[in-house]
């Protein structure tokens, strides 16, 4: 599902936290958010999701103004994990990712079997399956945000945006969820913090100060230069101990 931002404009209470900012995600391709605290990573993902209304500009996706849909129509569209998700307390981790199938669900499309191998398929690609019974109050930070990301699989949505999805993760479940991702046939946009993790998407979009300043293929826009200026370190190009991956590696000047 193709996604476009259309000169994107947010300010709040006369602050602009985004300005200007035009792109496309093609359908299939993922697209790496990364910037300094502040930059507008989440303010842009709130706007994508139709959360928030830009005060100009404008998001379509698949041809449609998001500005135009139903809350209903976004939800079968559109799923979004954000940085800071909450869940009611008193649920199981399987009632958690079943709320992803109600966009889906009406007095005349009821609960079916399609819905339970969706909720199971999710619950397996984030590995909780043998947790799908444990209650949410017991979990631990990581294991409720793997949940998220499946209730958002769980929706079967064409985009799929991803603030901060590594957060609480230990390193074998950040790996995995990000090679999750990739091989998913869905446009995903996820916002990050490593720039190394950003290396693995399709292309990257370098925000700073609410402005778009880089926008391309990895290593076009993680430039030497670029991570420099706007991260306010010294950055160096690195390869694996095979040779065959490039990675960034930085420090203070």
């Amino acid at each position: 599902m193709k996604i476009e931002a259309q000169n994107l404009t947010y300010s709040v209470r006369g602050k602009t936290l985004l300005s200007d900012v035009s792109f496309v995600v093609e359908p299939g391709e993922t697209l790496a958010l990364v910037g300094p605290n502040g930059s507008g990573k989440s303010t842009l993902m709130r706007l994508l999701a139709g959360l928030a209304r830009p005060v100009s500009g404008k998001v379509v996706i698949a041809g449609h103004p998001v500005s135009h849909l139903s809350r209903r129509q976004i939800a079968q569209r559109i799923a979004i994990v954000e940085q800071h998700a909450d869940t009611a307390e008193r649920v199981t981790a399987r009632s958690v990712v079943e709320l992803g199938r109600t966009p889906w669900l009406s007095a005349l499309r009821p609960w079916r079997a399609e819905d339970t191998r969706q909720v199971d398929k999710a619950l397996q690609t984030v590995e909780m399956a043998d947790m799908a019974h444990r209650e949410w109050a017991t979990l631990s930070g990581g294991e409720r945000q793997r949940l998220h990301i499946a209730r958002a699989l769980a929706q079967q949505p064409g985009l799929l945006l991803l603030d901060e999805p590594t957060n609480h993760l230990d390193i074998h479940h950040q790996l995995s969820i990000l090679s999750c991702v990739r091989i998913l046939k869905v446009t995903t946009v996820m916002a990050l913090h490593d720039l190394n993790q950003a290396m693995a998407c399709d292309r990257v979009a370098v925000l700073s100060k609410g402005q778009l300043v880089s926008l391309g293929p990895p290593e076009q826009a993680l430039s030497l230069e670029t991570v420099s200026e706007v991260f306010g370190v010294k950055a160096q190009w690195g390869f694996s101990a095979g040779g065959t991956e490039r990675f960034l590696s930085y420090h203070l000047d």
